[in-house]
């Protein structure tokens, strides 16, 4: 079974807010959209050069608040040092917070992120497959 790509969607309290936040830190941007299908908002960020993207969705009629675990994690390895830091810093700029991981394996060689609805990114430095 072949798989060509990856969706995460989450809903969020504010679209607006949330995929802004995503876009600067993430530097990723808006690759779809809709308004209003069957009561729900949302938007796909993305870029082009990834085999993934996340959706934000909203409900009209029945808010879903969001529900994140400390243990609900986003996790991008970006290896180089000098991107890393660059990366995190752009979150930091974005809106997100700074906290320690529930897991402490991701403290190590790794930032984790908290956004305003309580979904956690972990940037972590290091290659996927590393040791």
């Amino acid at each position: 079974m072949k798989f060509d790509h990856l969706r995460i969607a989450r809903p969020v309290s504010e679209l607006e807010r949330s995929s802004g936040m995503y876009c600067r830190g993430l530097g990723l941007k808006k690759v779809g959209e809709f308004s209003d299908h069957d009561g729900f908002s949302g938007c796909m960020l993305g870029r082009d050069d990834l085999s993934w993207h996340l959706e934000f969705t909203v409900c009209h009629s029945h808010p879903i608040l969001p529900s994140p675990s400390q243990e609900d994690l986003l996790v991008l390895y970006i290896p180089d040092k000098i991107d890393w830091h660059n990366a995190c810093a752009r979150m930091d700029d974005a809106g997100f917070s700074r906290l320690g991981s529930f897991n402490p394996y991701w403290n190590n060689n790794g930032v984790t992120f908290v956004d305003i609805d309580g979904y956690r990114v972990v940037l972590h430095n290091a290659a996927w497959g590393s040791p």
